[in-house]
């Protein structure tokens, strides 16, 4: 008998509709396609992930993000005529940031709120290959393995006296990417074992116990990513 959990109880969309909404705001926020005919869609794309956390109840994250976007975006607005070589390149880091952090804001998002096994089922349905998305379900993991990481890192300099404050913040940096980066090697071949090791490589049909479905917010996100392009290409082609 096959056990079925509703999958409503920890995530409010299907992660299908995740990755139609960050393959838009990948197309529209970080590709900046459509400029100023796309400008209401684009503010959308670049608030629904912080409203998203919010659902989560994510909110140190969601405020945060808020915060370093407005003050990003209105110090770039800031720095527009008569720049020095410095401005010039903080500028350009401050663009980068308000283009990159709404789409960051979604993949932590999706990554936080969709199980592996939900995602490998709703990958399934789409007839997507094993080759494509068994890889992706390893990053599911990797990710927050890493921020772990990088967490047990940090505790064990504090306790050796190493703060990142210090004079010396050379070695500060050093003795945290050191670790971290020989951590991420060893993380990696981790969770590919892991993935092998539970069978997500056998090429055979796999059950699932989150009910995979499209309810009434993905019909909303499913609607506004095909306004967004349908607005688009009466931009591109009609006007």
């Amino acid at each position: 008998m096959e056990y079925r959990l509703d999958r409503n109880i920890h995530s409010l969309l299907d992660p299908r509709t995740k990755l139609l909404l960050l393959f838009t705001s990948s197309v529209f926020v970080i590709g900046n396609a459509g400029e100023a005919w796309m400008n209401t869609f684009y503010w959308i794309l670049v608030y629904l992930p912080v409203v998203l956390l919010f659902m989560e109840k994510e909110w140190k994250g969601g405020l945060a993000a808020v915060g370093i976007y407005i003050a990003s975006y209105y110090a770039q607005r800031a720095l527009q005529h008569d720049l020095t070589a410095v401005e010039s390149m903080f500028a350009l880091m401050l663009y980068i940031i308000t283009k990159i952090l709404p789409t960051i804001i979604l993949a932590r998002y999706i990554i936080k709120t969709t199980k592996v096994s939900e995602f490998l089922t709703a990958m399934k349905r789409i007839h997507i290959t094993d080759k494509l998305t068994i890889p992706i379900s390893v990053i599911f993991r990797f990710f927050p393995t890493v921020a772990e990481e990088a967490k047990a890192i940090n505790d064990a300099m504090r306790m050796r006296g190493i703060e990142m404050g210090a004079k010396k913040a050379s070695e500060a940096v050093e003795y945290r990417m050191v670790p971290l980066i020989a951590s991420c090697s060893i993380i990696g071949e981790e969770l590919s074992a892991a993935a092998m090791t539970r069978g997500l490589d056998v090429g055979k049909k796999r059950s699932c116990i989150w009910k995979i479905r499209f309810g009434f917010p993905d019909m909303i996100i499913i609607a506004l990513c095909l306004a967004c392009f349908g607005w688009w290409g009466i931009g591109r082609f009609f006007v």
